[in-house]
């Protein structure tokens, strides 16, 4: 079976991901914001499936705001919906897209010597728990 989809879909996806990192890389802010943006987008761009040919581009023309909040306001839900979606269409995808933004924000954590800030670790439970919510 093929699974197509829209548009729209693949921004909410693309929305998802690379605002996942972008809230890693807020919350690491006091460390090297710069470091932990590489490592989760090099962690987003390898991934496979049709995840991996969604998420080889960030999105275009999306607006996350001025503030951490503003971000988490867009992107804690975009993640939900990002799985519900896949779950509808794509079970198996669904899958794929949580283990990938669970690599990306790891990876982005692993920037720190040790383990990850208290503000990084707060920022993956909240990632994980929007993941989880769907």
């Amino acid at each position: 079976m093929s699974i197509t989809l829209t548009d729209q879909d693949k921004l909410t996806l693309r929305t998802a991901a690379w605002g996942a990192v972008s809230l890693m890389s807020a919350a690491g802010a006091a460390g090297s914001p710069h470091k932990v943006a590489t490592h989760g987008s090099i962690a987003l761009t390898s991934a496979t499936g049709l995840v991996g040919h969604v998420l080889t581009k960030a999105p275009k023309g999306v607006k996350y705001g001025k503030s951490v909040a503003e971000l988490a306001d867009q992107v804690l839900p975009a993640l939900t919906a990002a799985m519900n979606l896949l779950k509808q269409q794509a079970p198996a995808e669904a899958d794929n897209f949580r283990s990938t933004i669970i690599v990306a924000i790891e990876a982005a954590a692993r920037t720190h010597q040790g383990e990850p800030s208290p503000t990084m670790a707060d920022m993956m439970r909240k990632i994980t728990a929007a993941l989880d919510a769907a």
